[in-house]
């Protein structure tokens, strides 16, 4: 009986086997599945059983997949490109189905039925791809990771010029970090009754960047107010800093989905799943430290 892990080496698939290692699930019970292998060295050190699987690959991952009592799936980093998405996350389902999967866990987009982000589509896709397998799902719709909005680049810019710059508006957003995210899906997968559940896990509060800022410059000691600027302002800067396009449309999307008011909603499943979560606060501190 094995819970196997997709994008293991990155950053919410590594954070969720530090959760259930932290939750006694043994090691040996642990597969993580990586396209390179090699960057998973120190999780085959803890005991976890490292197994090569692409989602380029739908071969390879069936054979990952074998003896998959759960498998947790988290999407594949493409981003920048959701058509080939889509593919990957096909090649995913068909081998699970293949494998005989018990029991899939699936990190969606939170509220995706009211999205107008691409990305959204893509997970609502992938979604109904899963459910034509058979196989007993949990979604687990992330919303957008506070870690993104509150990175030590981005704190640390604040601070350096005394401005947090942003095409976000008057618009709130109920982020959670990769952390506490990583720990819904431990929780899921270790404990009975969450087969066919949808969990939509924004926060129960939300915050906007004008208090953002206000937060930075009291945990920094610095003077920090919030500048909003327009799409395009964004999508210069972001090009300006050596973004790709697709990458800086993309950020500038995400903002001003924010600034309709699109991250606005809240849900009270996270809370439900971990008891509590990282306050804003704290992620300006360690991002501050970092």
């Amino acid at each position: 009986m094995s819970i196997i892990i997709t994008g293991a080496t990155g950053q919410l698939g590594g954070l969720v086997i530090k959760h259930l290692l932290a939750r006694q699930v043994p090691a040996s019970r642990i597969i993580a599945v990586a396209r390179n292998v090699e960057k998973a060295s120190a999780l085959a050190e803890l005991g976890v059983e490292v197994r090569y699987g692409d989602y380029n690959d739908r071969q390879s991952l069936e054979k990952a997949f074998a003896g998959a009592s759960k498998l947790l799936f988290v999407p594949s980093p493409d981003a920048h490109d959701e058509t080939l998405r889509i593919l990957q996350h096909a090649n995913v389902a068909k081998a699970a189905k293949d494998a005989r999967v018990g029991h899939i866990a699936y990190y969606g987009y939170a509220f995706a039925e009211t999205s107008k982000l691409s990305l959204a589509a893509t997970h609502l896709l992938t979604e109904g791809i899963l459910r034509t397998t058979g196989i007993p799902f949990t979604f687990l719709r992330n919303p957008l990771y506070t870690d993104v909005f509150v990175s030590p680049q981005s704190v640390g810019a604040a601070v350096q010029f005394g401005a947090l710059v942003a095409n976000a508006g008057a618009g709130r957003v109920h982020t959670a970090s990769r952390d506490d995210l990583a720990l819904a899906g431990a929780v899921v997968l270790t404990e009975e009754g969450h087969e066919n559940q949808i969990y939509n896990l924004a926060t129960d509060t939300t915050w906007s960047f004008e208090e953002l800022a206000a937060i930075i410059a009291e945990v920094s000691g610095k003077q920090v107010v919030y500048n909003p600027i327009s799409f395009d302002e964004q999508k210069a800067l972001l090009l300006q800093a050596g973004l790709p396009e697709g990458v800086a449309i993309m950020v500038a999307a995400i903002n001003q989905s924010v600034a309709e008011g699109e991250t606005s909603q809240t849900s009270d499943d996270l809370r439900e799943l971990v008891g509590t979560f990282t306050p804003l606060e704290d992620i300006v501190r360690q991002s501050l430290q970092a």
